[in-house]
């Protein structure tokens, strides 16, 4: 064989080991992995597990104060009202106020006539007239017999004991007519109406010579209602979960739609003591004053009432509190797994809530808590997962 032709199959040789090289590199490059990859791979590892083992910010349990208020509807009633009626059968004779004067405890509203009280009157006197002749003749006679019986035998014991009764008997019928005139002079002062308080007529509901009585012509309506406007009794209804510590004295404080931008204070000054059946809450009553009158009765108000702090719950941010259609609870975390704890809660105040249920002091609580998070399933904590990059780092 000559010498080209040994050379040339060396390098044909050469050359089918150099493909060769390099399609291994190629086929190693492209059946392993390289970083790209690698990575991508471990976050895909990491995404899954942090969907099977979520990571949760914890929060410890601790008790404290809570102080918190809420806006409930009132409405603003006169300290004092009434009806007036007539207490008699009589007509209106004169009228002496109308709807809003200012009047004072005893003035004289208006007056009625009723003609047939002279006559009960004029009657009344002639029976008192009548019994005391009766009761002359029958103490004459008494007195006649009584003188008579000292001489003994003269009068029977029988006879002066019957005078006597005819007495006493003649004398009570005489205090009856005096009670009956007292009585019909009494319906005279009944003619008059006047003011029982100081306070504005608000309702008139008569004329000069309307017929009134206690079942009148004027279907039963009063004559007069007259309302106290200088002190105002503002009437709210505190639901129960927050009748628990409210006292009187404590200050709330209101606003009117009339008066924008205004806000009035004022004390409890009475609470109810009991639950209203329906409403289920407490009906409590403020005194308001209102010496300028700006203020209407039967106006409405948006109250706010502070709700006094309790530091016998434990309180927690309004997004550890998981409220589902079938239970209210937290989630707590032991040995690294969720606990769901069943609680119920109580006052709000910004972001923060109170709760009450089997919670200790010190318990690790889910800081923001969700349905996700399953009973008895497995979490990391922040803490845990910052020491993992740490030691990976």
């Amino acid at each position: 064989m000559s010498l080209c032709i040994i050379m040339k199959t060396l390098k044909n040789k050469s050359l089918i080991i150099l493909a060769c090289l390099v399609a291994g590199t190629g086929l190693f490059s492209s059946c392993g992995p390289n970083k790209k990859e690698k990575e991508e791979q471990q976050q895909t590892v990491e995404a899954e597990n942090a969907l099977d083992t979520p990571t949760v910010a914890l929060i410890p349990a601790a008790k404290g104060k809570l102080s918190s208020s809420i806006t409930v509807p009132g409405e603003l009633q006169p300290f004092l009202q009434v009806d007036l009626y007539a207490k008699i059968n009589s007509y209106v004779k004169t009228l002496l106020v109308d709807i809003g004067s200012q009047v004072h405890k005893g003035q004289v509203l208006a007056t009625l006539e009723a003609p047939e009280i002279n006559s009960q009157l004029e009657e009344a006197k002639s029976r008192i007239q009548q019994n005391k002749a009766v009761l002359f003749a029958s103490k004459a006679t008494y007195d006649r017999l009584y003188s008579t019986s000292k001489t003994p035998g003269t009068v029977s014991l029988n006879d002066l004991e019957q005078a006597e009764a005819k007495m006493r008997s003649d004398s009570a019928n005489v205090e009856a007519a005096k009670s009956a005139y007292r009585v019909i002079t009494a319906n005279l002062d009944y003619l008059q109406i006047r003011a029982p308080f100081d306070g504005v007529i608000t309702v008139r509901n008569i004329n000069l010579g309307a017929y009134v009585g206690p079942a009148g012509g004027s279907g039963n309506l009063p004559l007069f209602v007259i309302e106290d406007h200088k002190r105002l009794r503002l009437v709210i209804s505190v639901p129960e979960n927050y009748t628990g510590g409210l006292h009187d004295g404590s200050e709330v404080t209101f606003n009117v739609k009339a008066l924008q931008g205004e806000k009035f204070t004022a004390p409890v000054k009475r609470l109810a003591g009991a639950l209203d059946q329906k409403l289920r809450s407490e009906r409590l009553e403020v005194d308001v004053i209102n010496k300028d009158n700006r203020l209407l009765p039967n106006m409405y108000a948006d109250v706010n009432v502070p709700i006094p702090a309790r530091d016998s719950a434990y309180i927690v941010p309004k997004t550890a509190v998981v409220a589902s259609t079938e239970r209210v609870f937290v989630i707590r975390i032991v040995n690294n797994r969720a606990e769901w704890v069943d609680v119920q809660k109580g006052l709000e105040s910004g972001d923060n809530v109170e709760v009450h249920g089997d919670i200790k002091a010190g318990d690790q609580i889910v800081k923001a808590a969700s349905e996700e998070i399953r009973n008895g399933s497995p979490v990391r904590t922040d803490a845990g997962k910052k020491a993992a990059e740490v030691t990976k780092s």
